[in-house]
């Protein structure tokens, strides 16, 4: 049964599609065209009433951001979670939150059917689709790029054009972007191929290109509450400013833009520039906090929990006792990543301008050159001694198989 379906509907050249698709392939169905706020821009109004115009009968707007910087992003931020080395994890990351919300509208309407756009080659469907099997299997999941006969966007822009419907972009800006406030992605078109560079004068949307920012630097500072941003240049801001703000900075100054040719989980090689200015910058602060305040023991073990929680959110498993416990080990780690961070920005970079924190374990009487009471030169030597023991045995090994002739 599809009497009642709550599509997951952002106003783009595919969910514009799937409205009308719906109506055509499921005679007498409602649709609840429910669009999640995590911080993308636009006209709700207008999109509001498009989908109305185009064939639902209700939508809803969500304002899920306060909830996605804080129980999201910052999660991932406190991991160091990044996807191959590259990726920020913006679309990822918010996936699993967006679902969510769809579910709570499908369970409290008494839907029968979730719908999304998220095409049989990609990774969202896998993202949306746990999601929705973690807290209620039982909904029927309607996927239309895995069904229909549509096979491209262009395709779908003629879909929209047969039935008079405007599309949401012309076919020369056609890219598939997905916005939130924590990054925005580029794919499709010349980024197809991966010999082509990106035309980062018409692609980028958040960001000045690096050779155009300002010829000066940009000084910021950041402070860190048990691993968590609260301050900006002395100004105390909610996560959701803080970050806005943060994208601001870093976009006029060309930081944090990626081109990535990434491992999707269905198995597949893609390529995307990812726009992530303020991420860029925190993950860059929140770092070299963490050089100052955590152990090595910690700080190596905590690499390969940021890798594995990168991998979860990766492949949609926001929703799952590991990634909770992941989270939580995380969270023990960061209780005395406080103090504040001083970076400068230039032409795309982010360089360290200092750091300070109350829980410093960077101890100068030990560091320093000049020789304090807390470290005796001479104890090197039986450290030495004994960490150099194994290798000491395999030569004095080697030594007598030489003269006896082993």
């Amino acid at each position: 049964m599809n009497n009642k379906i709550v599509l997951a509907y952002s106003g783009g050249l595919d969910t514009t599609v799937i409205i009308p698709w719906l109506r055509e392939n499921y005679a007498g169905c409602e649709i609840t065209a429910c669009c999640v706020d995590v911080g993308q821009c636009g006209d709700y109004k207008e999109l509001e009433d498009k989908a109305i115009r185009i064939g639902a009968e209700r939508v809803l707007v969500i304002d899920a951001r306060d909830e996605f910087v804080s129980d999201f992003i910052f999660p991932m931020l406190k991991a160091n979670a990044i996807y191959e080395s590259k990726y920020l994890l913006g679309t990822s990351v918010a996936r699993p939150l967006i679902a969510k919300k769809l579910l709570d509208v499908a369970l409290d309407w008494g839907a029968d059917s979730i719908c999304h756009g998220a095409t049989g080659k990609g990774n969202d469907q896998i993202r949306f689709e746990l999601t929705f099997k973690a807290f209620a299997p039982w909904l029927n999941i309607i996927a239309p790029w895995r069904i229909w006969d549509i096979k491209s966007r262009d395709d779908a822009m003629d879909f929209l054009q047969q039935r008079g419907i405007d599309a949401p972009m012309s076919r020369e800006q056609s890219y598939s972007r997905d916005e939130n406030l924590w990054h925005l992605s580029h794919e499709g078109l010349e980024l197809e191929d991966p010999a082509m560079a990106p035309n980062y004068k018409r692609l980028l949307q958040l960001s000045v290109p690096p050779e155009d920012a300002p010829d000066a630097p940009e000084h910021v500072e950041l402070e860190f509450g048990a691993g968590v941003p609260i301050k900006l240049n002395g100004n105390a801001l909610a996560p959701v400013a803080l970050l806005s703000a943060l994208n601001k900075i870093g976009g006029r100054n060309g930081v944090g833009i990626a081109d990535i040719v990434e491992n999707r989980v269905v198995g597949m090689k893609s390529r995307g520039v990812y726009e992530t200015p303020g991420g860029t910058i925190l993950y860059a602060a929140h770092k070299e906090l963490e050089s100052l305040c955590i152990d090595r023991q910690t700080e190596v073990f905590k690499a390969v929990v940021g890798h594995e929680l990168a991998e979860l959110i990766y492949t949609g498993e926001w929703f799952t006792p590991l990634r909770e416990a992941l989270s939580a080990f995380v969270d023990k780690t960061q209780e005395n990543v406080t103090g504040a961070v001083r970076l400068k920005l230039y032409k795309g970079n982010v360089i360290p301008a200092g750091v300070t924190s109350p829980y410093s374990l960077h101890n100068k009487e030990l560091s320093s050159f000049t020789t304090g009471d807390l470290f005796d030169h001479k104890d090197a030597e039986g450290f030495i001694n004994l960490l150099g023991l194994p290798m000491t045995a395999r030569a004095l090994m080697r030594r007598r198989n030489v003269k006896t002739g082993q």
